[in-house]
């Protein structure tokens, strides 16, 4: 699965990266259009609701942002910036519908959706910049979680796993995740941390003073075995 890595500015750059404010506004929009369509549980009805509330209230707010958003594209990328635009557009959408993330999105959906209620027309960019950021964050911690989980992997892979791979060219590869390799010259243990040892069971040392005593038993006496009784109509 690709995960968009972090660049040099220490910032991922995905579709919600360096956007203008009409453009930042479009993607809010599309986030929440994704929200309403696919938490369809009962308690993500207030997304709809919000969504629709959202497209008839910031009518001429949304118009105008789809109205400069096509501008600055046409003026990128010329004659053609309606494929690209379309192509973006299509990134942007598969991107919010990424399924692991579809929890976490609904979750924020809703509390963004309910906000959006009481935007003023004027407010629509400045609401925008607020929340994207706040979606944009629901796959960035994803995007972490994913790659923790495949140094795990690949630690638990170097220690109890299959042996790794070496080549010439590409140095060591995990052949249960080849997106975890290392680097000619370079040992399973200089990308991969080995996995922390053990903590050591505590040993408790007790003094003569803190041993109970052993309880003492005491037996009742022998009792005599009773005397056989004669039995009726003897001979």
């Amino acid at each position: 699965m690709p995960i968009p890595a972090v660049q040099f500015d220490g910032v991922r750059h995905t579709v919600n990266y360096a956007l203008t404010p009409a453009q930042t506004t479009w993607n809010m929009r599309s986030a929440l259009n994704v929200a309403a369509l696919n938490c369809l549980e009962p308690e993500y009805d207030p997304i709809l609701q919000g969504y629709k509330a959202l497209l008839k209230n910031q009518a001429r707010g949304l118009s105008a942002a789809n109205k400069t958003l096509e501008s600055e594209f046409r003026q990128k990328y010329g004659a053609g910036f309606r494929d690209v635009l379309d192509g973006y557009m299509t990134q942007v959408y598969n991107y919010f519908a990424l399924p692991p993330a579809r929890k976490a999105l609904c979750d924020t959906s809703l509390a963004v959706a309910q906000e959006s209620l009481l935007v003023a027309p004027a407010d629509l960019d400045s609401f925008a910049a607020r929340s994207l950021p706040r979606i944009e964050a629901v796959y960035e911690d994803f995007f972490r979680a994913y790659e923790q989980f495949r140094l795990d992997v690949a630690r638990w892979d170097a220690a109890y796993g299959p042996p790794v791979v070496q080549t010439a060219s590409s140095g060591f590869v995990n052949p249960l995740d080849p997106a975890v390799t290392v680097p000619p010259g370079a040992s399973v243990a200089d990308a991969v941390p080995a996995f922390p040892p053990a903590p050591a069971a505590p040993v408790i040392v007790l003094t003569p003073e803190q041993v109970a005593p052993e309880p003492t038993i005491t037996l009742p006496p022998p009792q005599p075995a009773p005397e056989p009784t004669p039995s009726s109509g003897g001979r």
